[in-house]
């Protein structure tokens, strides 16, 4: 992240500013824009500016001109976008919105728009890319960030209701939770998961919630109708996460529940940064549904390994990519 001479020399509890250049494992973990997704989330945004009704022809010439890209980078923009069920794809016709434009809201289509949204992403990055000197005030993020101190206040706690920082003892300044932030700490997290989630769906007192599997196929089906580029990022990690933390919660077991749950929130920051490419999440959302399909048939030993392939994939992908 680059600041202003003014930024930096304001924020004397971090150190690093303007680096240019982390080192090769911190650059690793770095958030890595995606030229679909931006391209998709910028056509998202132009299409509700526009108006556009359900059934409105979306040609692929008018998005090249519009968002100032060839057609190729458009076409795979608007792929996407009928992956993910915000246009259709008809054989010979070209695309078509599938639903009124007006419906396409979301807190995430327009980068930056709100400061303590992208004040909230810069901390975790600078966090995870070593740029955090030990403890630090809620003043230090206020003059770092460009934040007023009421904002400044709000960004902690919300950091804190996510078990990311905590209050020092006696409640003067702020450091952060142990999170994980290393690329073969996030390799071995995954590796773990491949052992205790598949595990779960095997235990002797595995027994379905009929209530909470129909709300979480209900959101993973959401994804799939455009909520992937809709959401924020924080709470598409909570839908997520949630799925799984879902399926150990059916084994009764509590002590393999905590452990994933424990799992979800050391792995929330670097997490983050991964959903800045959400051109993969439609696949994961259908496996998510297909492993939900074989809990419910009471395919179990199945289910369990299916799972252990969906994580060992998600694994590759997010510390090998």
């Amino acid at each position: 992240m680059r600041e202003s001479p003014a930024a930096a020399s304001a924020a004397p509890r971090l150190i690093g500013w303007g680096v240019p250049t982390p080192p090769s494992e911190e650059r690793r973990l770095m958030s890595r824009p995606n030229l679909t997704t931006s391209i998709a989330t910028r056509l998202v945004d132009l299409l509700r500016r526009s108006g556009l009704e359900e059934g409105a022809h979306v040609t692929e010439q008018w998005a090249a001109d519009k968002l100032d890209v060839s057609r190729t980078p458009a076409r795979k923009a608007m792929l996407f976008l009928a992956e993910v069920g915000i246009l259709r794809r008809e054989p010979n016709r070209g695309f078509f919105l599938d639903r009124d434009a007006a419906t396409l809201t979301g807190t995430d289509l327009t980068e930056g728009a709100d400061m303590e949204e992208d004040a909230y992403f810069r901390i975790a990055d600078d966090y995870i890319g070593g740029r955090f000197a030990g403890p630090f005030t809620a003043a230090d993020i206020s003059r770092g960030y460009g934040l007023s101190a009421r904002q400044a206040d709000r960004v902690l706690a919300r950091m804190e209701s996510e078990d990311l920082v905590r209050r020092k003892a006696g409640g003067r300044g702020w450091e952060f939770q142990q999170v994980f932030s290393t690329v073969e700490a996030h390799d071995q997290s995954y590796r773990f998961r491949m052992i205790i989630e598949p595990n779960a769906l095997l235990e002797p007192g595995f027994t379905i919630d009929p209530e909470a599997a129909a709300l979480h196929r209900k959101q993973q089906e959401a994804l799939l109708r455009g909520d992937i580029l809709l959401l924020p990022r924080a709470e598409l990690f909570h839908v997520n996460a949630s799925f799984h933390e879902m399926l150990v919660s059916f084994s009764g077991n509590q002590f393999l529940l905590d452990a994933a749950r424990r799992q979800h929130r050391l792995r929330r920051l670097i997490e983050y940064r991964h959903q800045v490419d959400r051109s993969r999440l439609a696949g994961q959302a259908r496996e998510h549904l297909h492993m939900l399909d074989l809990v419910e048939d009471g395919k179990l030993e199945e289910a369990a390994a299916f799972l252990r392939r969906h994580l060992d994939k998600v694994r590759v992908i997010k510390t090998q990519g």
